[in-house]
């Protein structure tokens, strides 16, 4: 009879890379606002990053014709062919840049994107190069495939964004790339053109990869840079280390449908599609179906709609918060958040999250979920919400203050 070691009480043994992921605190707040709301409490969200918009109408028909058309057997693990080409299409259009609809790789989200993209390239003892502040999932999921995210602290003076010189000053010998977004959650900023050409440039000369995380990149507002906006596949060279992910959640409102993309260098596709394969088997069949809609003339003339409500949103917000003492940094122009000080309001951002949650029942996420640089003197406020609601909001937030 083969030995059985008891334990009293049962505990299952839980992975110790569990230790380096930390709760999402957007989710967190998220909790504390739900319970106050079944408690009766009008609660506006300027926490969570989701647009108040839904899918056009366009794409709500084309999912309910896949289901009629019995369109939900599994896909191809790398996409279905024709949204691959409408995604290529969509870049020359937007872009003038043609990429090989055999690099774009359908995917669970931009979420599955950068799980497939990072178990591809790294894993354990390596480490990845990131802004402090950034998204706060970046990090766990390069905790998760075993490598380290080393954040690089990433001030106003340089929009919160990575530089080259950074990178040239942190890029060690397990260093393999470099993870950045633009424009950014949680500032809202872009990465100018020229300081991206030089960060590309570095990361060649070390043989390493350039992650771009373009999911915001339809809501682009003022060209402050001085520049077009551009994607990242126009760099030179950008078919041998760089890889974008995207997403249908936010510029094309399904954040529920789970769907995103990833353009690959082509070295990394047989990887890429036997990872897809064993993980997920192949992204949902009729949200890729659905999606096909999105880039009809007429879907994409009311997401363009949309942009200029969100750039409005954000016209408005920014002398408003100033009005409340909050001080903007850096103007974002992109997405749909601003990083704003509190220094001026409250020894803690936390403190003053929870405050504005209690009092005055406005949910907005404070700094310390975006990293470690100076994270309580931040909070992020989105502007996913309506131009109505924002107001009172600001109201509510004047009396509080």
């Amino acid at each position: 009879m083969p030995f059985i070691k008891r334990v009293d009480p049962f505990k299952l043994p839980i992975a110790s890379r569990n230790a380096l992921i930390a709760p999402f605190q957007v989710m967190e707040m998220m909790k504390t606002a739900s319970q106050w709301q079944m408690a009766g409490e009008d609660v506006i969200h300027m926490s969570i990053g989701e647009p108040d918009f839904t899918a056009p109408p366009s794409v709500q028909q084309a999912l309910l014709q896949a289901v009629a058309e019995g369109k939900t057997a599994y896909t191809p693990a790398l996409g279905i062919p024709s949204l691959r080409e409408a995604i290529a299409q969509f870049y020359q259009d937007r872009f003038n840049i043609w990429v090989d609809p055999a690099r774009i790789v359908i995917t669970a989200g931009a979420s599955g994107a950068m799980l497939l993209g990072l178990a591809t390239l790294v894993g354990q003892g390596d480490e990845v190069l990131l802004p402090d502040p950034s998204y706060p999932c970046n990090r766990h999921f390069i905790a998760v495939v075993g490598a380290t995210a080393k954040l690089l602290a990433c001030g106003p003076e340089q929009r919160f964004q990575l530089t080259a010189t950074q990178l040239t000053s942190h890029w060690s010998e397990k260093t393999r790339g470099v993870l950045i977004a633009s424009p950014s959650n949680p500032t809202g900023t872009t990465i100018a053109w020229p300081e991206l050409q030089a960060i590309q440039e570095e990361v060649i000369k070390r043989n390493g990869f350039l992650m771009v995380d373009e999911i915001y990149q339809g809501l682009r507002y003022e060209q402050t840079l001085g520049n077009t906006p551009k994607s990242a596949l126009s760099l030179e060279q950008a078919d041998q280390n760089v890889i974008v992910l995207n997403s249908f959640s936010k510029y094309f409102n399904m954040t529920g449908w789970r769907l995103g993309w990833m353009v690959l260098p082509s070295v990394m596709l047989p990887n890429i599609e036997k990872l897809a394969q064993n993980l997920f088997i192949c992204p949902s069949a009729l949200a890729q179906q659905a999606a096909l809609a999105c880039f009809r003339t007429d879907s994409l003339a009311i997401y363009e709609t949309r942009r200029l409500q969100f750039e409005q949103r954000r016209n408005y917000l920014l002398p408003a918060l100033a009005s409340l003492g909050f001080k903007i940094p850096v103007a974002p122009d992109g997405a749909f958040y601003i990083y704003a000080d509190t220094s001026a309001l409250a020894p803690s951002s936390e403190t003053l999250a929870n405050r504005l949650l209690d009092n005055a029942k406005v949910c907005i996420v404070p700094g310390k979920d975006f990293g470690f640089a100076a994270p309580e003197q931040y909070v992020r406020f989105s502007y996913a919400t309506s131009l109505a609601r924002l107001e009172e909001a600001v109201e509510r937030m004047r009396r509080v203050l």
